[in-house]
């Protein structure tokens, strides 16, 4: 009679849910060609500059030459190039965008988490103020802190980043508010754990993955939204951007509408790339997509 123990069947690697998430984002079309194109649009508004190191402001040939030669993508009303203007303009035009959706999650994070942790009145008032912002002409309110301050790109990023948090509050204080009473904050909060650890160091790592979708998405409103003040003639006039090149030459479009049309196209292709990285990170960081 054989007596040897029958071997227990190996049970089966427990994956990381952010390596599963990697993988899931790795085979999304959507994704890899939004990280494509926003990886070459980094690249040109990183090296660009060195490789045209020539002042975007210069005066390169006569005014609204077209597409040609002379100028690869033709020259705006005061002759400046614009291939030029629209490489050395990628840089500031991609760290408003970053630095002002940075900010927005900041404040909408720390709001909501505040909010949805504690509740009653520190939940009330911090959701009236949420929802005076909210509220707010989030376009007219920027215009006019940029009209007292100075149209600065510091000035116009910090105008950007304080009208745009709300939704980020609300997100994150629903998500505050679905895990505070679940059991590991629980046994979490048995063992002494105090509010600030509970905050930032249990819950909020739980809620980060539709935090980091809303983060993505708002790096896209905040370029459009650089654009639209920039079109308005409340961009920084010292500090070359897509949205200045816009602005500038909007008076202009029939004559000369390559002046206009590259930087929109520029623009439009950065806030696609971020919408299709945005679109990929939701699917691949929601438990339900995934168990599809």
């Amino acid at each position: 009679m054989n007596t040897a123990a029958t071997p227990l069947p190996a049970l089966p690697s427990a994956e990381s849910p952010w390596r599963e998430a990697l993988r899931m984002f790795a085979r999304n079309p959507s994704a890899i060609i939004g990280g494509v194109l926003l990886l070459a649009i980094l690249i040109v508004a990183i090296a660009g500059p060195w490789l045209m190191p020539d002042d975007p402001f210069e005066i390169a040939t006569a005014p609204m030459t077209p597409p040609g030669e002379d100028a690869w993508l033709g020259s705006d009303y005061l002759g400046r190039d614009v291939l030029r203007m629209l490489v050395h303009g990628g840089r500031a035009t991609l760290t408003v965008g970053a630095v002002a959706a940075l900010l927005s999650v900041t404040i909408g994070v720390a709001i909501g988490a505040l909010a949805g942790f504690y509740g009653g009145r520190i939940n009330a008032w911090l959701m009236r103020v949420t929802e005076f912002f909210q509220v707010l002409p989030s376009l007219l309110f920027a215009m006019v802190v940029v009209s007292l301050f100075g149209p600065t790109i510091v000035t116009v990023t910090i105008a950007i980043g304080i009208v745009s948090w709300p939704g980020t509050a609300r997100l994150a204080r629903a998500e505050f508010l679905k895990t505070r009473n679940m059991e590991f904050v629980r046994a979490e909060r048995s063992i002494g754990a105090r509010n600030a650890r509970l905050i930032w160091k249990v819950i909020l790592p739980n809620a980060f993955p539709p935090l980091v979708v809303s983060a993505t998405l708002a790096v896209g409103a905040a370029i459009l939204f650089e654009a639209g003040l920039s079109f308005l003639g409340l961009g920084d006039p010292n500090q070359m951007s897509w949205g200045l090149m816009i602005g500038s030459s909007r008076q202009y479009v029939l004559a000369s509408w390559w002046a206009v049309t590259f930087p929109g196209i520029a623009i439009f292709v950065t806030v696609l790339a971020v919408s299709l990285i945005g679109d990929g990170l939701n699917d691949a960081l929601n438990p339900k997509l995934r168990e599809r």
